[in-house]
């Protein structure tokens, strides 16, 4: 016979499994490119943060270039630039030490790919950060997207004087819910 078990969703375990010290730092001292740091926090549909949730991010380096052999520009990719980070969340929420990637063609706007794992969660949810310094209307995704709701992608620039910071918090449900893409 079979024990019986609570219901178990997904889980929390990331903090202990999925994230190594270091993983939410992209550069090093010689990354080329304005160095900024992402931060902001998972909340639930009540706006309540979410802990142990896990944030991946893909970019380009500075000049709109993979780290990875699928792009054709592999070869030229600054080799300082990790390009791929995870951090994850506590009641202070997620934090990126990165640079502001480069446009990657067709588009001329940077934005960051964005990847979430929460418990309960069963398949991840896949966004786009974006920068409230940029004309982000001239990304054709960005622009075919609901004028009242993706400015749920948008990072807000802050001058602070330990550096740039963008601010950007991720909504899963409710309202001010963040858009996600199918994939």
């Amino acid at each position: 016979m079979r024990a019986q078990y609570p219901s178990q969703t997904v889980g929390p375990f990331f903090a202990f499994a999925l994230v190594r010290e270091g993983g939410n730092i992209l550069v090093d001292e010689q990354t080329l490119g304005e160095r900024i740091t992402l931060k902001g926090r998972v909340l639930d549909g009540d706006g309540e943060p979410v802990d142990d949730a896990l944030v991946e991010i893909w970019q380009a380096d500075a000049h709109g270039r993979f780290r990875h052999p699928a792009d054709p520009q592999y070869a030229q990719a600054d080799p300082h630039f990790k390009g791929f980070g995870r951090s994850g969340t506590t009641g202070e929420g997620f934090c990126f030490q990165t640079i502001k990637p480069g446009p990657v063609p067709p588009s001329p706007v940077p934005c960051i790919a964005v990847r979430v794992f929460a418990r309960g969660m069963l398949i991840h949810a896949v966004t786009r950060v974006y920068f409230s310094d940029h004309d982000n209307t001239q990304d054709p995704v960005f622009a075919g997207l609901d004028p009242v709701r993706r400015q749920t992608l948008v990072a807000q620039r802050c001058e602070l004087p330990s550096g740039v910071v963008y601010r950007w918090d991720i909504r899963l449900q409710g309202e001010g819910e963040t858009i996600f893409f199918d994939l």
